[in-house]
């Protein structure tokens, strides 16, 4: 992303030019960028340590799944469609971990046939698997007992949390791995999304490695994913070269103790593709009450819930005149609800734009994950088509859909 002329560009082309070739609205992600938060991340881990998991539900978009398998990454995937779309992508089912919670059977009968590895989260899941695999290999989802996100429908760990084995049934663990001859292969756990210091990362690493200790069998431990990325002005990024390096010493001193070599696995989502992509809009409608300046844009909550879901901000620019007189507004969405409030913020929703008129294009950055993966066709409205830039070439990768893509599985429709 870059402003010239008082106009944002995304992939080197006029945020207007991409628009009119493709339409409003309009999800645009940028290459580089995808490649280089992946490169800064790795960079921050001695090599050979770490196998970086991308939390594809951020983001399934077979186009950019295929350039992060070029980057070097693996997959975390959390369905059974998950995983084929993984393996359609390109992956190998050696890079690909399945962490479901509360799948049926028949999910982990479909991985084990696939011979993706396994991860459960409950002891009755254990005890299935035991049952209809014994003298086979899994690895175990384990809730620390501490949890951290951004909001309280974010945070996974904990005993308000429904993931995870509780970090005090381990005994009963060892007791179903040796009942069904099954070797617990690897540790994982996850304790929330948005996280911002690296205190609670690292406490809930050493919960972990403690539990770690009991495994005799383990070639790899999971922290997880959850890094935060600053959607908001004020936010500072995550020191990811900082929780590296002490991620990092614990790891290798955790593994001398061990006695042998492990795996480290963190399993990224919003901070590899969130900076990524960007929502672009057009505004259609201004309406004004005694109390606030409403800024009607062609898009809304059933595109990026994200702002109506968990009050979550999204940075607002007017791709036509990025700095200008501005003034407080409120941007709503097109959708027949009070709560498609796109500027929302917390309690908050009044928002400085510049000079916003009809026909401008507005752009909602740090929109690539959880925006067009949580998109619904909400209102009988469509889904917008997905677009790939990358030194100033433009390529579609996904269209947008149509009257017939809603209506297709109806039955006894026309």
């Amino acid at each position: 992303m870059k402003i010239t002329d008082n106009k944002l560009y995304l992939g080197d082309i006029p945020v207007d030019t991409i628009m009119q070739e493709y339409g409003s609205p309009l999800y645009v992600y940028e290459e580089s960028v995808l490649r280089s938060q992946f490169r800064k991340l790795s960079a921050g881990f001695p090599r050979g340590l770490l196998e970086i998991h991308y939390a594809m539900k951020a983001n399934s978009n077979p186009s950019l799944l295929r350039i992060l398998a070029e980057e070097g990454s693996s997959i975390d995937a959390v369905s059974e469609f998950e995983v084929r779309l993984a393996l359609e992508s390109g992956f190998e089912a050696n890079q690909i971990i399945f962490t479901g919670n509360n799948n049926t059977l028949r999910e982990i009968e479909f991985c084990v046939e696939q011979n993706v590895s396994v991860n459960l989260g409950s002891l009755a899941l254990l005890e299935k698997y035991g049952e209809r695999y014994p003298e086979t290999t899994v690895s175990l989802r384990v809730n620390p007992g501490i949890g951290a996100g951004h909001h309280s429908h974010c945070i996974t760990g904990g005993p308000d949390s429904k993931f995870g084995v509780y970090y005090d049934q381990i005994e009963t663990v060892l007791s179903l791995a040796k009942k069904y001859k099954l070797t617990i292969n690897g540790i994982h756990s996850h304790i929330g999304t948005g996280i911002f210091s690296a205190e609670p990362m690292l406490e809930a690493m050493e919960m972990i490695l403690d539990v770690a200790k009991v495994f005799p069998d383990l070639q790899f431990v999971d922290f997880g994913g959850g890094f935060g990325i600053p959607y908001k002005p004020e936010q500072l990024p995550l020191d990811m070269e900082d929780l590296s390096k002490k991620m990092t010493e614990r790891f290798t001193n955790f593994i001398q103790h061990y006695g042998r070599d492990l795996l480290m696995k963190i399993e990224p989502g919003r901070l590899l593709i969130g900076p990524v992509g960007v929502l672009l809009a057009t505004v259609t409608n201004i309406t004004n009450t005694p109390k606030n300046s409403f800024v009607g844009v062609d898009t809304g909550f059933n595109h990026l819930v994200r702002p109506t879901m968990y009050g979550s901000y999204h940075k607002i620019l007017n791709a036509n005149r990025i700095s200008s007189t501005e003034k407080d507004v409120v941007v709503v969405g097109n959708i027949c609800e009070s709560g498609d409030i796109l500027s929302r913020s917390g309690d908050d929703f009044i928002r400085k734009l510049s000079s916003p008129a009809i026909d401008d294009r507005l752009a909602f950055l740090d929109a690539g994950a959880y925006g067009f993966s949580m998109s619904s066709q909400y209102n009988f409205r469509p889904r917008p088509a997905e677009v790939l830039v990358h030194q100033g070439q433009s390529r579609l990768i996904r269209r947008a859909e149509t009257f017939d893509d809603l209506s297709q599985c109806f039955v006894d429709f026309n």
